[in-house]
């Protein structure tokens, strides 16, 4: 599962950038672009904290204060 979330997370940035690009070379237009970029960022921030959590390594019942 975590290689197909960062499939996915990859896979939504190009979906941000694209059309950015896309957009600067005149291929489509300003709404389209709009939307695209919105899509692809919902998707990126969805799909990256799935695979991007850390463990912690130090259990609450461990630390001593």
């Amino acid at each position: 599962m975590n290689s197909n979330m960062k499939i996915t997370s990859l896979v939504a940035l190009a979906a941000t950038i694209a059309p950015c690009l896309l957009y600067f070379a005149g291929l489509i237009g300003m709404n389209v672009m709009k939307w695209g970029s919105l899509i692809g960022t919902i998707g990126w921030f969805i799909a990256t904290p799935l695979w991007m959590g850390r463990e912690l390594k130090v259990d609450a019942k461990e630390v001593e204060i």
